[in-house]
C-alpha cells in the first residue's frame, strides 16, 4: 500500500511540477505563437489541416496520444480492489463527475451565449462554444488531480480509486452524455465520429497504459518496487505530454487566430461559463463532503476531482467532430487556460480551510 502512495503522483516532492506550475503562462505564450505563425503561414496550417482520415485529424491524434498515454500508465485498476473503503467521497464524486457536472454546464452556455452574451455572438457561433463547453464537462479529470491531490495531502489510495473507476465510467458514459447534450441544442451527433474519438482517445491509451504499467512492473529491477518503477518512467515522460499539449495549443491557435485578432473579447466570454462552472462544481461538492462529515484527505481530492476537466479528451474530440478551425475547439483550448489557476486558487482555499473537516 505504500509503494502504491508513493506513485500515484508524478509531480516532484514538495509540490506542484515547474511545467504544471507555469502551465497557463505557457499555454498563453504558445496562443501567441499560434495566432502570430497562422497570421505568417497560413499554407503551412492549412496543409495540416488537410491531413485526416476518417475525420481525425491525425496530426493533432499522434498530439493528443502524446499527452493522454503517460496520464493512463498511473492509472492502476487493481487499487478498485478499495472501492468501499470510503464510499462517501466516492459516491459525491461520481454524482458530480455524471449526474450534476455535465447539465450544469450547457445550462450555464445556453445562458450566458444564446441570452447574455446574445447581442455580440451570433447564434452559429453560440452553438460551437456551447458545443465545447459540453465537452469539457463530460470530461472529469484523469491526470492533473494526482497533482491537485499531492497540494491538499489527499489520500493518494482514494484518488487512484478514483480515476481508475471514472476512466471504466468515461468509456461508456461519454459518448452517450455528449450526444444527449448535443442533441439539447440542436447540434447534429455525428455518432460514428464520436463512438470513434473515444476508442481513439480513452480506449487504446488505456489499453495501452495498462500494458506498459503491468511491463514496467514485471521488468522492475535492482529490486525496486514496481510502482517506483511506474512512478519514475511517467515522471520522465511527463515533459513530452506537456510538450504535446503545447503544441495543439499552437496548432489550435493557428487556425484561430484572424477569428482572435478581429474579436479579442472573445477569450474572455468563453471563460465566464468556465469560471462559473468550475467555482461553483467546487462549492457543490465540498459543501457536499462538509455536511457528510467526510475525512479533509478525501473531501478535498473528490471536490478537486469534480472540478477539474479532462481536457486533452475535450480538445481531441472537438477537433474530430467540430474541426481544428472550429469554436468549439477554440473552447476547449480556453479551458485549459483558465483551470491551472483556477485549481491552484481551490487547492489553496481548500488547505486554509482543512480545519473543517474530520481527520481521517
Amino acid at each position: 500500500m505504500n509503494s502504491e502512495i508513493a506513485a500515484v503522483s508524478s509531480a516532484p516532492a514538495g509540490g506542484i511540477g515547474f511545467f504544471e506550475k507555469w502551465l497557463s503562462v505557457w499555454v498563453a505564450l504558445c496562443i501567441a505563437a499560434g495566432i502570430g505563425l497562422g497570421m505568417t503561414m497560413p499554407d503551412i496550417f492549412q496543409f495540416l489541416a488537410g491531413v485526416e482520415y476518417a475525420s481525425v485529424n491525425l496530426v493533432v491524434a499522434v498530439l493528443i496520444w502524446g499527452m493522454v498515454y503517460p496520464m493512463m500508465v498511473n492509472v492502476d485498476f487493481a487499487s478498485l480492489r478499495h472501492i468501499g473503503d470510503r464510499p462517501k467521497g466516492l459516491a459525491i464524486t461520481i454524482i458530480v463527475n455524471w449526474l450534476i457536472k455535465p447539465f450544469t454546464m450547457v445550462a450555464l452556455g445556453i445562458v450566458f451565449f444564446e441570452v447574455v452574451f446574445a447581442d455580440i455572438i451570433a447564434p452559429a457561433d453560440a452553438q460551437q462554444y456551447i458545443a465545447g463547453l459540453i465537452l469539457l464537462g463530460a470530461a472529469p479529470c484523469t491526470a492533473m488531480v494526482f497533482v491537485w491531490s499531492q497540494l491538499t495531502r489527499g489520500d493518494a489510495t482514494y484518488t487512484l480509486v478514483q480515476v481508475s473507476l471514472n476512466d471504466i465510467i468515461m468509456i461508456f458514459a461519454f459518448a452517450p452524455i455528449v450526444a444527449l447534450l448535443l442533441g439539447v441544442t440542436d447540434i447534429d451527433v455525428p455518432w460514428q465520429t464520436l463512438i470513434l474519438s473515444v476508442g481513439l482517445y480513452v480506449v487504446i491509451p488505456l489499453v495501452a497504459g495498462a500494458a506498459t504499467r503491468k511491463w514496467l512492473i514485471s521488468h522492475s529491477e535492482g529490486g525496486k518496487s514496481g510502482e517506483a518503477t511506474v512512478a519514475r518512467f511517467t515522471r520522465n515522460i511527463k515533459p513530452f505530454s506537456v510538450v504535446a499539449l503545447l503544441v495543439t495549443v499552437v496548432l489550435l491557435f493557428g487556425f484561430q487566430g484572424h477569428v482572435i485578432l478581429d474579436r479579442p473579447l472573445l477569450i474572455v466570454l468563453i471563460a465566464v461559463p468556465l469560471l462559473v462552472q468550475s467555482y461553483g462544481i467546487f462549492a457543490v461538492a465540498y459543501g457536499a463532503a462538509y455536511l457528510w462529515r467526510v475525512p479533509f484527505n478525501v473531501a478535498a481530492p473528490c471536490a478537486l476531482i469534480g472540478t477539474s476537466n479532462f481536457f486533452e479528451l475535450a480538445v481531441a474530440v472537438a477537433i474530430s467532430l467540430f474541426g481544428l478551425n472550429s469554436g468549439a475547439a477554440l473552447t476547449t483550448v480556453v479551458g485549459v487556460l483558465v483551470e491551472v489557476p483556477v485549481m491552484l486558487s481551490l487547492v489553496a482555499f481548500a488547505n486554509r480551510t482543512r480545519g473543517l473537516f474530520p481527520s481521517a
